[in-house]
């Protein structure tokens, strides 16, 4: 068996999201820092050890999502107000951005964390629930079981994240376990307002009109046509209901099917790239190393392998 890389200290990591969030808060917490990894896409995983007789740990308003999955131990620790009810290998917590809780930590704990910001999880919602990103958040849940989520927590966590290989693997699996908590861990938001946005019909319209249309140029005048909507009206209600602008929005769907392509076809990368809308094969691979940090090629062989 290969030794592990030795532990990496905290202070010499920028903390994920900011000096609030779960990261900074177990780096002060006399828990141990066992691996940590960037995996693109503003997406972060961490491997955490804690031994202790008892102690508290607070968690105030982080801003980012938390997925937590006990890899070992946690026998002991329970959330405050929720007496009674302790973790256990391969039970998941789920800790919403704006989230407040109080723990309980006791004897030894090993477990991981994927930590991603809110816009991950909203807006897969138009794409896969047809739902508006405003309407959901992630729930607040703790000690829950899903064997699907677990067995690919343990998955995240043994997989290398120094080889790059190895790091788009983890990242293509931190995809499929935001796509599972947004089904099975969303919730509706009640500070959302409904108003602003597209009608339902309109925006079902646009999303399947650029999702057939994608191997093409779209303009805005074009999509402001399907909506029958002005450029200026359709832009503004386009982002609130779809998250973000119709360009990036776009852009975002063409990445995403260029790597169900590059995953699941041996198609030559010109074909991909004009079923994806881009002027040429190098166009594509500018684009997509922009942002997948390597080449389709070397994408396609490490998510293949």
């Amino acid at each position: 068996m290969n030794a592990r890389p030795p532990a990496p200290v905290m202070d010499s990591i920028e903390t994920p999201f900011g000096l609030h969030s779960v990261c900074h808060t177990l780096s002060t917490a006399n828990a141990s820092l066992e691996r940590f990894a960037w995996l693109g896409d503003q997406l972060a995983i961490a491997v955490w050890t804690r031994d202790t007789e008892e102690a508290e740990t607070i968690y105030d308003r982080p801003g980012h999502h938390t997925l937590s999955c006990y890899l070992d131990g946690g026998y002991r620790t329970e959330r405050q107000k929720m007496p009674g009810r302790y973790g256990a290998p391969a039970r998941l917590c789920t800790l919403p951005g704006d989230h407040e809780s109080r723990w309980w930590v006791r004897g030894h704990m090993h477990f991981m964390h994927l930590y991603f910001l809110p816009e991950h999880f909203t807006q897969r919602a138009v794409q896969e629930l047809d739902r508006e990103p405003r309407e959901l958040t992630l729930a607040d849940r703790t000690y829950f079981e899903d064997a699907r989520i677990a067995s690919l927590c343990q998955t995240l966590a043994n997989e290398d994240w120094q080889d790059p290989g190895g790091l788009l693997r983890t990242n293509e699996t931190a995809h499929q376990v935001l796509s599972l908590l947004l089904r099975a861990q969303g919730v509706r938001r009640t500070d959302a307002s409904p108003k602003g946005g597209l009608s339902v019909a309109t925006r079902r319209r646009l999303r399947d009109y650029i999702e057939n249309h994608l191997g093409q140029t779209l303009t805005l005048g074009e999509l402001a046509g399907v909506a029958a909507l002005s450029e200026f009206h359709l832009a503004r209600m386009f982002r609130t209901s779809f998250g973000l602008p119709p360009a990036a929005w776009i852009a975002q769907q063409r990445l995403q099917r260029a790597r169900t392509l590059l995953r699941t076809t041996a198609l030559p990368l010109t074909q991909v790239a004009e079923q994806c809308g881009y002027a040429n094969a190098s166009h594509f691979s500018h684009r997509f190393r922009d942002s997948a940090g390597v080449a389709p090629t070397a994408y396609r062989q490490a998510v293949s392998a």
